[in-house]
């Protein structure tokens, strides 16, 4: 392991604390965790760290802070604009197929790799924080395409979209 990276969950105190695994250990452990809990796809647990190294990322660029806490909310914010950069108007069918269905199912996900070892955790840490800080996947993943309007992630008009 490389390091440790904590990330707040809502509460205040509450966060969990990630190891920055190398590629290998992370993968074996995906693949331990696949195997245990066959509702979410393997792939689904690399895109959800792939969130959390986004959500981060842009975070630096704005307080200038490299990790720190991320909030239930955050990660599932981060989780929605990756979903929407990578995806697009097919987002909500990918995640479907993965079987990531609701917020709720990206806080079992992260339960499941603090099970594994790969993310650690406090004793306040709960699938709570995911459901009471979620969003409606229909909302955010199908209404801004099947009603002609801009997803949530596009930037504003005053605001230029950098490549990252």
């Amino acid at each position: 392991m490389a390091g440790f990276r904590r990330v707040r969950l809502p509460g205040g105190a509450s966060s969990l604390t990630i190891p920055f695994m190398q590629t290998t250990g992370f993968q074996e452990a995906v693949e331990a965790v696949s195997r245990g809990d066959k509702r979410y796809h393997p792939e689904a647990y690399v895109f959800l760290r792939d969130s959390l190294e986004g959500t981060l990322k842009r975070r630096k660029k704005v307080t200038k802070e490299a990790g720190g806490h991320v909030a239930a909310v955050e990660l599932l914010d981060g989780f929605r604009i990756h979903a929407l950069g990578e995806f697009g108007p097919m987002a909500m069918t990918v995640l479907e197929y993965w079987g990531v269905r609701c917020s709720e199912d990206v806080g079992h996900m992260v339960l499941n790799l603090v099970q594994a070892g790969v993310f650690g955790k406090t004793d306040e840490d709960s699938l709570d924080s995911f459901i009471a800080g979620g969003f409606d996947f229909r909302a955010a993943f199908v209404v801004p395409f099947a009603s002609g309007r801009i997803p949530l992630n596009a930037p504003g008009p005053d605001e230029v979209r950098s490549a990252e």
